[in-house]
Order: structure tokens, then sequence, then C-alpha cells
């Protein structure tokens, strides 16, 4: 017999909100799982109506508060399974410590918090409480990712010198904010959005697919946090210039007035042997340059172990990949990859058998919160005229 599906609840997403959206169809995407609870928006009136015009049937609640309290109360099977919080980076920490305390497991957007303190406090309790935490660093999904992650961790272009990761936009290279774009007006409000604007935004993105990628840690960097668009509180571009754990170096860069570029997640990790380069708006690939030889590119659901280059591939990674080569996975691919892998955890954490999240299949509390160490120390360096500044 079937598995039952995992029952979810949103926090956030009503009155026009994106990423819930991309979510809750990654979500529903394999049957395993569904959305069945939601408290939409801060306001209990508009969160009602909110889900009374959901798509389809859904128990809504008038205050997350509410819909924890009531969820967790109910026998496994009736009650919410996990929650996931799709709101603006402030209202990402209250929810998340409620649901930790009660027990249930979260899945929050990024940025983690918008304080350092909030993420070392949240980390505190998930290890206390034992309930798995994930955080949506979407790219981390992508097939072609996990296969770079392989790579570069195996040794195959040898020691790391040098990573290039970045993620360029343009949209927020005009007013956007007063344009009525609720996306914009938040973001670049300090007391919803936390001390950064593109880099809290995106630079964590460009952090985490540099940290996933080669397993290494920025230790200190310099920074440049620069604000283009004219009475904009918050940066629009963000520079950072890392040391990493093994020695190597890396520019770690977002910007957000970038015209031309939509969502340029990309990196580059030269080693001693070779460079990896990856592109999140190609992500059907990954490109290989060796040194003396020609290039290789490795395309999803192509992949032949013992090429001369690659090794035993691990079978596990083989058949992650979900449809044939040609039909290209994206945006919506990924989000369910996390997805799939956050549910794993999930039911091993309600029956009881062991689990372990160890960031291969997604990002975890501890991810989240070197992501705003990461923010943190950069808007420090910023501050001090680009000094170096040593993560916390």
């Amino acid at each position: 017999m079937s598995e039952r599906p995992l029952n979810v609840g949103l926090i956030g997403g009503g009155r026009g909100a994106f990423i819930v959206h991309p979510h809750q169809r990654a979500i529903h995407f394999d049957g395993t799982r569904r959305v069945v609870a939601a408290a939409l928006h801060q306001d209990p009136k508009i969160a009602m109506e909110e889900a009374e015009k959901w798509p389809y049937p859904i128990r809504g609640y008038p205050t997350w508060g509410e819909m924890i309290e009531s969820e967790r109360r109910k026998p496994l099977g009736e009650r919410v399974d996990y929650v996931l919080i799709v709101t603006p980076n402030n209202v990402h920490f209250d929810p998340a410590m409620k649901c930790i305390e009660g027990g249930i497991p979260v899945f929050c957007e990024k940025p983690l918090t918008v304080t350092l303190d909030e993420s070392d406090k949240l980390v505190a309790a998930v290890e206390k409480h034992k309930v798995p935490f994930g955080v949506a660093h979407t790219y981390l999904g992508h097939w072609s990712s996990r296969l770079s992650r392989y790579i570069v961790r195996s040794g195959l272009i040898g020691q790391i010198r040098w990573v290039d990761s970045c993620y360029l936009q343009g949209w927020l290279a005009g007013r956007t904010e007063d344009m009525g774009v609720m996306q914009a007006e938040w973001r670049v409000d300090p007391k919803r959005a936390g001390a950064s604007c593109a880099g809290g935004d995106i630079g964590t993105h460009a952090l985490m697919q540099l940290r996933y990628v080669t397993g290494l840690e920025v230790t200190r960097l310099q920074a440049h946090l620069e604000t283009f668009v004219e009475k904009r509180q918050l940066d629009d571009h963000f520079t950072t210039f890392c040391e990493l754990s093994n020695g190597g170096k890396a520019l770690v860069r977002a910007s957000q007035i970038a015209i031309g570029h939509k969502n340029d997640l990309r990196t580059e990790v030269n080693g001693t042997k070779g460079t990896l380069y990856w592109v999140q708006e190609e992500p059907e690939k990954v490109v290989i340059h060796l040194l003396g030889q020609p290039d290789r590119v490795y395309w999803r659901g192509e992949v032949k172990p013992n090429d001369g280059f690659l090794g035993d591939v691990p079978k596990e990674l083989l058949a992650e990949s979900t449809v044939p080569s040609g039909h290209p996975e994206g945006f919506h691919d990924a989000f369910a990859r996390l997805h799939r892998c956050f549910e794993a955890d999930v039911r091993a954490y309600e029956e009881r058998r062991p689990w372990k999240a160890d960031g291969s299949k997604y990002a975890t509390v501890e991810d989240g919160r070197t992501g705003i160490a990461f923010v943190t120390a950069a808007v420090e360096s910023s501050r001090k005229g680009g000094a170096w500044v040593n993560m916390p």
C-alpha cells in the first residue's frame, strides 16, 4: 500500500506573493505531499479571504499562531507534517521557533532570519528538539548542482584555487519599489528585509552555491555594499572578496541593477587540474575545462561513469534525474527535488527512524545561519571601508 501523502501548511503566500506558487506546485509534484492548511497573510481578515480564494480547498487560519497551535494538537495523519514559511524575512524567526518547539518540521525561505542572534537561536532550538529544518536554497535542487558537487569534492579538478560565484539581476535598476511591486517594496525596507537587500536576497544564493559545490567555507572577507538607485535605503550591488578555508580565494557578488540580467546565478571553480563552470539559466549542463585537453560538457541524463574523467559516479546521483535528456528540467523541478528530499527526513522523523540532515540534499538551519553570518560580516566590512572581517 502506498504511504499517505504528507500534509503541508503554509505561512505567508497571500495577496500576490510569488515564491509560494513554485513551492506549492513542487509540493504536489510527486503526489506524496499536499498543501492542506495555511495562514496566508498578516491581516487575519485578508488571510481568511485568501484561503477562500485558494485554487483548491485548504484549512484557512487567521494567524500563523492559531494554525500552529491547532495543528500540533491533532493526531498524526490529520495534522500538518511540516510547515513552509514564505513570508518576508522579518517574519521567519517567530513562526519557525514556534514550530520547532511544537515538534513540527520547518521548510523556510531564505535568508533564514534578519539577525545573527535569531539564527543562532534557531540553530540551538533545532539541535535541542531534533526537528527536521530545511532552508529553501532553490538552486541546490538542480541535478547539475549535484553533479558539480560530486566532481569538485571528488578532487577531479584538483585543489581549489579560486571561485567566482555571482548572482546578477536587473529588476531593481529603477525605483521598482515605487511602482506597486510588492516583491520590491519589502526587499528594500530594512525593517522587513534586514541589513542588506542584494546580499541577503541573492548574495546568500551565490555563497550557498560556492559552499555546496566545493565544501569550503569563507573564513574572512572584504566587502563593498553599494546603493546606486537614489534614495534607496539598502544596497542594490554587493561585492565581497573572500578567503576560503583551504587557503584559496573567492569573489562572491550580487547585483540587482545589472540591466539585462534576469536570474543569472553562475559559479566558476578554478582548480589545479581544471575548471568547472555552471550557470543556473542553463541548468541542464556542467562544463569542464582541463589543462591541455578538449572541453567536456556533461548533460543531465547523458552522464556516463568512467569516461576517462569521471569515476564511479554514485548510483544514487544517476538515479535522481526525473525526465529523459532533451526534456529540460527547470525551476519547479529544482524545488520539487528539495521537497522530495525533505519529505524523506520528515517521514523518518515521524516514524522515529534515524535521519540526518547533512546538507547534501537541501540546505540546513546551519547553512541558513552561515548565510546570515556572511551578510553580517559583509555589512560590517563595508561600513569600515572594506576592512577585513572574520566570519562570525
